[in-house]
């Protein structure tokens, strides 16, 4: 009885201490593509992000962001040429988790705890 007890507290104890090893590093550069849904379509966003821009292709519109990285997973994303107050806002994104080729990211306006979304950025190159 005493060894069962101790055999599930120790496979408790290592399974909470295992976590999913990033590789954010992998995912600073390159070229991404993101997927999303809005009012109920399916829309794809390119990007290609270097370590201080990122410029985004969406439906016929090219946007240049700036890129300022808060460690190996976090980094904010400000438009250089915002065109409303809305678009001025600044975005946190954080990693989450990364594969092979991709990685799932949350994101929202910086000091926006409330409204934070998540998605799965693609790297094709």
């Amino acid at each position: 009885m005493m060894r069962s007890i101790f055999a599930l507290f120790s496979l408790i104890f290592l399974s909470s201490c295992y976590q999913q090893e990033k590789k954010c590093e992998d995912f600073k550069t390159g070229e991404f593509e993101f997927t999303y849904t809005i009012n109920g379509e399916e829309k794809t966003s390119r990007f290609i992000r270097n370590d201080t821009l990122e410029i985004d292709y969406f439906e016929n519109e090219i946007d240049t962001n700036s890129v300022r990285w808060i460690n190996d997973c976090e980094f904010i994303v400000k438009k250089i040429n915002p065109t409303s107050r809305n678009d001025a806002k600044a975005i946190h994104m954080k990693i989450l988790t990364t594969s092979k080729n991709s990685y799932t990211f949350e994101y929202a306006a910086v000091g926006d705890k409330k409204n934070k979304q998540k998605g799965i950025a693609k790297k094709v190159k």
